[in-house]
């Protein structure tokens, strides 16, 4: 039997923060208490120290590129990566080569995270216009739910048919979630820019092209043909403040049937953060201005957006540092959400106890994914340990990505993640990881 004992602990759960001991035994978590005695020799004991655990984040939107973009990233290199950031469950877009949008394809993935995951997996099938018949034969206890792209698509997962859009909607019980962005919008705002400056559009005007605008007319058509169709809808990356008032707080997440997520950078940077980080930090959607920022944060704080979530989508420097056109979208983030967080906390944006509720409770609740993201008894024992002061500076020599850059790079973050226990087994500890890859595959209680 493998057996952890977590003492002195200041543990986050369910809006609380209490010091205590956590009993873990195989893969569960076996008790809570104020104080509990190791009752053999073979314990490991994990002296807390005062620090603070909490349930592993669950991030519910990367891209790990594999199949296909492997010379970005992979299952093995990000989800590594992803330990060390205090993620331990991650659902992955169909965005690959292959896409994700055959029941092939979607069981070939599984077999790659089975045999190369570090962390806790699920993927999201994607639809197009024409595999209505494939997204039928999806189990939805099986994956996370359906991915749409309603804009920013790449090959022919641009679902823009009205008619094919409304089938899927009223068709299916999976969880849909969708990229919104307008793409006549888009096509009409770039052709203007493109005029003037050729390929060599200045980057601070990506949130110009890519507009509030087109956000927010993608945004609210999707959420009307939820409400005509009865579908269950989750919003990715909000990143505008005019979409955050298409969301409500008035009643608890797991009754909602519109949800929203907005990810870190869209928290964490401005556009005035183009002057400096360039292409680094050219995201679909785009990053917008201070204003919109706020009252992204706003509506975190508030209730109206449900999850906050990375959507880590790694690419090489040498194919971020092209021109504008030509540099791809996206960045990677999974090593380092949940220290941005933290140091957000630490500028008193927002407490401990709502950063586990963004992070590791309201995807668990979202997705019902079984027996993850709280620390409770009888539940799998995804624990993490953050040190609050410990500071530590993002460099070249500690970024863990396949792409080995960061948006990060240069900052200084006052907390550390230092241990991760991913099913039971330490697999991280002051940035080491053991031999042991635990991962399982996420189930659903639906």
């Amino acid at each position: 039997m493998n057996t952890i004992l977590i003492k002195n602990a200041r543990i986050v759960n369910e809006g609380e923060v209490f010091e205590g001991d956590i009993l873990v035994e195989n893969d569960i978590i076996k008790e809570i208490s104020s104080s509990i005695s190791a009752k053999s020799s073979n314990v490991h004991i994990i002296d807390a120290e005062g620090n603070y655990v909490i349930p592993g984040v669950i991030d519910d939107q990367v891209h790990f590129r594999e199949p296909g973009l492997t010379h970005k990233a992979t299952i093995e290199t990000e989800s590594k990566a992803a330990l060390a950031g205090g993620i331990t469950s991650y659902i992955e877009m169909p965005n690959t080569n292959p896409q994700t949008t055959t029941i092939e394809a979607l069981n070939d993935k599984f077999k790659i995270a089975s045999e190369t995951s570090y962390a806790n997996y699920s993927f999201m099938f994607g639809g197009t216009n024409d595999n209505l018949e494939e997204i039928l034969k999806v189990n939805p206890k099986e994956v996370a739910g359906l991915k749409l792209f309603l804009g920013s698509s790449t090959g022919n997962m641009l679902v823009d048919n009205p008619e094919v859009l409304e089938k899927i909607f009223s068709s299916t019980d999976m969880i849909i979630s969708v990229h919104c962005e307008d793409e006549a919008t888009i096509k009409a705002n770039f052709e203007v820019y493109k005029k003037e400056y050729g390929d060599d559009i200045p980057v601070k005007l990506h949130p110009h092209i890519r507009s509030d605008k087109a956000c927010y007319i993608s945004s609210s058509k999707a959420i009307e043909l939820a409400k005509k169709t009865g579908a269950r809808l989750h919003v990715f990356h909000l990143s505008t403040g005019i979409e955050t008032k298409l969301f409500s707080n008035k009643i608890p997440l797991k009754d909602k049937k519109i949800t929203a997520e907005v990810c870190v950078h869209h928290l964490w940077f401005s556009e005035e953060d183009y002057d400096t980080k360039g292409t680094l930090i050219k995201w679909n959607p785009a990053v917008k201005t201070a204003k919109d920022r706020d009252a992204l944060w706003k509506a975190l704080l508030d209730g109206r957006i449900d999850v906050l979530a990375t959507d880590h989508a790694p690419h090489t420097i040498e194919e971020k540092k092209q021109v504008y056109t030509k540099a791809p979208s996206g960045g990677p983030l999974v090593q380092h959400a949940l220290v941005a967080m933290l140091e957000a906390h630490h500028k008193e944006k927002i407490s401990l106890e709502q950063v586990v509720e963004k992070m590791c409770h309201n995807p668990a609740i979202l997705f019902q994914i079984e027996k993850r993201g709280f620390i409770k008894e009888g539940y799998f024992a995804d624990l993490v340990i953050v040190n609050l002061n410990k500071p530590w500076t993002v460099n070249n020599q500690n970024i863990l990505y396949k792409c080995g850059w960061s948006p990060f790079e240069g900052t200084t973050f006052k907390s550390r993640v230092t241990h991760t226990i991913l099913n039971g087994q330490l697999v991280f500890e002051n940035s080491k990881f053991s031999k042991v890859k635990n991962a399982k595959r996420l189930t659903f209680n639906r």
